[in-house]
């Protein structure tokens, strides 16, 4: 492997890892990288230079960063990882929007929609219609439709390939903190991510205007069969004033999502005086709206007190774009929390499975040479946070209750 670049290695461990059954993916999983800084790994707010942040923020993780430079603004718990809900969506539109022309066109047949999770949320896409490209992606970005995820995902070579694929574009953006197990980001056993990593999707996202204009759109007319259509609403109460929420000054987007597993987690960008800034706020402890009014409260802070704010971390850009490989942390075990493991169900999803094939085969190599790596980094970090990652873990439950893109229904 002396030849492989860094690229090749680390995407070869995040397929293969997404590959494997959930046990045999912990060790990896519990590894002590630390991406953007060790300081990101500390337990409790992180902030230097300014002072009043929001002192009612319930959230079990967030993040606010300079969207141009990258800067970490203020965080808590940044590489904490949780279930991402329809959050995970950004990945998925990171990895597949680019493939196919919006004005393509696709008619939809039944084996397209027929793996669709029981109780997700849906922006109403039958077989036999005809849809745009584009029209697909106002599903997914504006009625966070699981139905649009998975007709694209087929058209994208099936759920297999698009999972391996993000597990590789999240291994690239260097999102270490990400495991996929679906592209529609419902509940699964595993299935985690957390705020600095949903904050780098956004980031990265935000930088093609296609993606910028679909989590921007607030209204669009959706077919219905025929030469009828029905109008469907961006389900971003602050970008829509949904819900007794004003809208946010400067909203850009970017996606909110929501599972009974999950919670309420959103990523939301704005720009004011010529500056646009990110945050990612995941699991506030109660209210559908306390995810918007967190995140607004943020955002204020950091267009306020926060001009003044120094960096304590720093998004760091994609592999492939020239950025640097981040280097083992000595001392910061648990930042991500505790393995993929101990968050799910010993046995592998059925998808997890599927992945399983000569594909994984022609990674295991390089896939093992970079987990004993890892490995051996992670022995004595993992014995000192094992007490406190273990208390910062999600409660994870059976229960898969629909993710409706963030309605009050759940």
């Amino acid at each position: 492997m002396r030849d492989s670049s860094r690229l090749t290695r680390r995407a070869a461990l995040g397929l293969t890892a997404a590959a494997l059954p959930l046990s045999a993916a912990s060790p990896a999983s519990a590894a002590t990288t630390v991406v953007g800084g060790e300081r990101l790994a500390r337990g409790g707010i992180q902030v230097r230079g300014a002072t009043g942040l929001p002192k009612k923020i319930t959230a079990q993780a967030w993040l606010l960063a300079d969207c141009d430079s990258g800067e970490v603004l203020a965080s808590y718990n940044a590489h904490r990882r949780l279930p991402p809900a329809s959050t995970l969506k950004m990945l998925f539109a990171d990895t597949v929007l680019k493939k196919f022309e919006r004005s393509g066109r696709y008619t939809v047949k039944d084996s397209d929609i027929s793996d669709v999770p029981s109780g997700s949320s849906l922006v109403g896409i039958k077989p036999g219609i005809t849809y745009t490209v584009e029209q697909l992606w106002q599903g997914v970005f504006l009625r966070s439709g699981n139905d649009a995820v998975h007709v694209l995902s087929h058209m994208n070579g099936g759920l297999a390939k698009t999972v391996a694929e993000m597990q590789a574009k999240a291994v690239d953006l260097q999102a270490l903190d990400t495991h996929v197990v679906s592209p529609d980001g419902f509940d699964h056993n595993g299935q985690l991510s957390s705020a600095y990593d949903l904050t780098l999707f956004a980031r990265h996202g935000l930088k093609d205007q296609e993606f910028r204009g679909y989590c921007g759109t607030r209204t669009a007319d959706f077919p219905a069969g025929g030469k009828k259509t029905f109008q469907i609403q961006n389900t971003d109460r602050l970008l829509t004033g949904a819900w007794g929420l004003g809208v946010y000054k400067g909203l850009i987007g970017v996606k909110n999502g929501y599972t009974s597993h999950a919670g309420n987690t959103f990523t939301g960008a704005a720009t004011r005086g010529g500056r646009t800034l990110l945050v990612t706020v995941m699991h506030p402890a109660t209210g559908s709206n306390a995810v918007y009014e967190q995140t607004a409260a943020l955002l204020d802070w950091g267009f306020g007190n926060g001009s003044s704010a120094q960096s304590v971390g720093l998004l760091v850009d994609p592999l492939s774009e020239g950025g640097a490989s981040a280097s083992p942390s000595k001392g910061a075990a648990g930042a991500s929390g505790t393995s993929a493991a101990a968050a799910g169900s010993s046995k592998p999803s059925p998808w997890r499975l599927a992945e399983g094939g000569a594909g994984t085969l022609a990674l295991l190599g390089a896939g093992a040479w970079a987990l004993r790596r890892r490995r051996r980094t992670a022995v004595a970090a993992t014995a000192s946070a094992s007490a406190t990652s273990a208390a910062a873990e999600p409660d994870v439950r059976d229960a898969r209750v629909s993710d409706p893109g963030d309605t009050p229904t759940g």
